[in-house]
């Protein structure tokens, strides 16, 4: 599967005695399916881990040029890839070039009766490989709200999904993949992992205490994969054992910890790619999807996708509203990456260590640089990362304002699941659990109601609020263009205080009809948010909707008073914004 390098000078390829090619490349191609036919499309895909790829030609037997449409994506890894496109049968060469040179090449068969090679093993091409997969999977344009009920239809999207029906064997019908928050990056892997026919493994673990991380087993390998095209019953039952063992315990392992699933990371454009997690210290997961280039006239964004309880499926922005860190106890929180696994010389499957991780050169290094911030340091490091020429106080305000609006547009989908459970069950009431039992429980509970995203939400507008301060504790982190800070924040307050009124929601009321909301309203009812996340509120006041309001008028339904008891109890973790330990 791996190719090498050839310089092809213009020979029709039916003449050409050798097509293999013989110097060693960090450029791979890829085609989909796994056995090309005439009958469905073709997808190929280069991937590059040394730098950008400039052009893909697609040549036929006869030497002539297919024309492709492509798609040019990011870096490290760098990756292009064609538009499905139905080819004869007959033979194929794909070269990929780099400013008129070429850095690989590969040949494939249409109808072929041997097929191609499944890679087998996990190293820097299939690592390379499973980053582009990730980054087209949920490659929308930036400026779209990308979101879904599940897991589901993101998988079964032709267009997106290289390795959609990749053996072949129409695998991708009807299967059901709605894992929820700690699951999603197990699930992913585990996919790409059933496609490309690689190991697989993973832990029981514990969930901690408030003194100490969670602890896990030994490792558990699964290489049912590597033996030969699994059937999707096969790939079925494996993913429902996982979501059965694995939970957000899973990835809050101890930094230093290796025996863990995970393993962390500098904090780097080099390490940081597709397919990356991000584990919260208190149990939420983000998944990095892709990073948008900071240009002249548009700040650099690091995109993440992340699972609700609900199960859907949401794309949004890294800033500190979504990202949240802190050095405790009772977590190892920071970006990590799967562990790898190996065969050994005695052809038996392991985990690397965290010694054999430092030095790697198929694998991001392990590292604890992370453990070592604080949480200023950490968020400033990551903003330098995302927009490294820096960011005039309007432009950090703009990326501040849109990452809380999309923040709510989220919410509104989570407040609207709940709404929709109700529509189904007019009559029953959801059991709201004890204490920290808020965030972390099963059932309805976990499904509809939004502890964890509300806090996230207080955060959020605290850092909204914030950011004029902000300008003046560090001047260093703004393009002040000779303003003074006091100047800069000025200017960003009076700014402020016009755009939260040209910003806003709607959501939907209990009648079914729309309500509008301006970011000026949402921000005069930050209160009310300490106390909104309880699913048998109805959503006038899951939005803070006063009673005698026009607003609030078609409410119908209303949490049982012991509920809204031990609300105002656990109200001051949502006041100061912080999560007690479990």
């Amino acid at each position: 599967m791996l190719i090498s390098l050839l310089i092809w000078n213009g020979v029709p390829l039916a003449l050409a005695q050798d097509y293999s090619c013989e110097i060693p490349s960090k450029t791979h191609i890829w085609i989909s399916p796994l056995n090309p036919t005439f009958e469905e499309p073709v997808k190929i895909m280069a991937v590059s881990t040394d730098g950008s790829i400039t052009e893909l030609v697609l040549t036929d037997s006869q030497g002539h040029h297919i024309p492709l449409q492509l798609r040019f994506r990011g870096g490290p890894p760098w990756s292009i890839l064609s538009a499905p496109q139905k080819l004869d049968k007959g033979q194929y060469r794909v070269t990929v070039n780099r400013n008129g040179e070429t850095i690989s090449c590969r040949q494939f068969t249409v109808e072929s009766a041997t097929g191609q090679a499944a890679p087998k093993e996990w190293n820097l091409a299939t690592e390379a490989f499973y980053a582009a997969w990730i980054e087209e999977l949920f490659g929308a344009p930036h400026e779209e709200n990308l979101s879904s009920n599940s897991l589901e239809p993101v998988l079964r999207n032709r267009e997106r999904n290289f390795l959609y029906n990749y053996h072949g064997r129409n695998e991708d019908k009807a299967l059901p993949l709605t894992p929820d928050c700690a699951d999603l990056p197990y699930t992913l892997r585990a996919y790409f992992a059933w496609k490309l026919g690689l190991p697989f493994a993973y832990r029981t673990c514990g969930r901690g205490s408030i003194k100490s991380p969670p602890q896990c087993g030994n490792a558990t390998i699964m290489a049912e994969f590597t033996r030969n095209i699994s059937a999707q019953a096969s790939f079925k039952k494996f993913n429902r054992l996982l979501a059965d063992v694995v939970h957000s315990g899973s990835l809050r392992t101890s930094l230093e910890d290796e025996s863990t699933d995970w393993y962390p990371v500098t904090l780097s454009r080099e390490t940081l790619w597709p397919g990356a997690i991000y584990a919260d210290p208190y149990g939420h997961v983000l998944v990095l999807v892709e990073w948008v280039p900071q240009t002249s006239g548009q700040p650099g964004t690091l995109l993440v996708v992340d699972a609700q309880p609900d199960n859907s499926i949401a794309r949004k922005r890294v800033w500190e509203g979504t990202l949240l860190f802190t050095n405790i106890e009772s977590a190892g929180p920071g970006f990590k990456n799967f562990r790898p696994v190996i065969k050994t010389a005695a052809e038996k499957w392991r985990t690397l260590t965290n010694e054999e991780l430092v030095d790697q050169s198929d694998f991001a290094p392990f590292s604890l640089e992370q453990s070592q911030l604080s949480r200023e340091n950490f968020y400033a490091k990551l903003a330098k990362l995302t927009n490294p020429h820096g960011l005039s106080p309007q432009q950090a305000y703009e990326a501040t304002l849109d990452a809380l609006v999309e923040q709510l547009e989220t919410r509104v989908n989570s407040v609207e699941n709940g709404e929709a459970y109700f529509r189904k069950n007019p009559r029953g009431v959801i059991p709201m659990p004890n204490r920290t039992a808020i965030f972390l429980t099963v059932g309805p509970w976990e499904d509809y109601s939004t502890p964890s995203r509300d806090m996230r939400l207080l955060i959020a507008i605290n850092v909204l609020m914030s950011l004029p301060e902000k300008i003046i504790r560090y001047p260093e982190l703004f393009l002040l263009n000779g303003k003074s800070p006091e100047q800069a924040k000025i200017q960003i307050e009076r700014h402020h205080n016009k755009r939260i009124h040209e910003r806003g929601i709607v959501y939907t009321r209990s009648d079914g009809s729309p309500w509008e909301l301006s970011l000026a309203e949402i921000l005069a009812r930050k209160p009310a948010y300490e106390i909104a996340y309880n699913p048998n509120d109805c959503a006038e006041i899951r939005w803070g909707a006063q009673p005698d309001t026009e607003e609030y008028s078609t409410c119908r339904r209303h949490a049982p008073p012991q509920q809204r008891t031990k609300m105002e109890q656990y109200r001051t973790w949502f006041r100061e914004t912080q999560r007690p330990a479990y």
